[in-house]
């Protein structure tokens, strides 16, 4: 195969593969209170696809008087705990999509702004041997929307950006998959993706299977 051909499809995890934008929201929304801070459903969208760095510091605006390391553990911490409850669902479409990839012989990576300890016991959901490697927040240098995120991994999953697909719900995550010159599905659940410049909107991926990823790849590297 060479680098033209289809080889790793590289995954959002928060709003992409499991719903858990609800479950941050949630957390937001009480570690702010708490702290005497108002913070609406709205806020709450500014944060979709954003670094933790980046959300931290808009808590700290709305009044939270913690570090920004303190802010990450407390919100990671409070999601994990609903995780590991069950309190969260998969995106329509997503497991159906990933069985197809895994059986096609591509490699899926996760390439998620939340931190390794989040995304691992996401993966653990999933079969043994869906995802060849977790790219996450806590690894990068600059997260999305800059292309450091996805050109990892694509370097984790040993292949060329060329040779990729990302498939996000974010304008942040779109950017930063097409900053990365790779391949960019949109899947908009919390926000809007017109205009953010995914290379195809799908409304789901539900009934999507890998050799749709292979159709839209290819029409774009034409």
């Amino acid at each position: 195969m060479t680098d033209s051909a289809l080889r790793a499809v590289l995954w959002d995890m928060d709003g992409t593969i499991v719903d858990t934008e609800p479950l941050w929201m949630a957390a937001e929304i009480e570690l702010i209170r708490g702290h005497g801070g108002t913070w609406t459903h709205e806020d709450g969208l500014r944060c979709v696809g954003l670094s933790l760095d980046a959300s931290a510091r808009l808590f700290q605006e709305a009044g939270v008087d913690l570090a920004v390391p303190e802010i990450i553990r407390h919100l990671s911490g409070e999601v994990m705990k609903r995780i590991a409850a069950g309190d969260v669902e998969y995106r329509p479409g997503a497991r159906e999509l990933l069985a197809s990839t895994t059986a096609a012989g591509l490699s899926n990576v996760i390439v998620t702004m939340s931190y390794r300890a989040m995304a691992a016991q996401v993966a653990d959901l999933l079969p043994a041997g869906t995802f060849t490697a977790v790219v996450a927040g806590d690894e990068v240098t600059r997260g999305k929307p800059f292309a450091d995120p996805y050109l990892q991994g694509a370097r984790a999953a040993g292949v060329a950006p060329t040779a990729c697909v990302a498939i996000e719900d974010s304008p942040n995550g779109v950017r930063s998959g097409i900053a990365a010159k790779i391949t960019t599905i949109g899947v908009p659940h919390m926000v809007p993706l017109e205009g953010v410049g995914a290379t195809e909107i799908w409304s789901t991926l539900q009934n999507r299977t890998a050799e749709d990823l292979r159709a839209v790849h290819e029409r774009h590297l034409r």
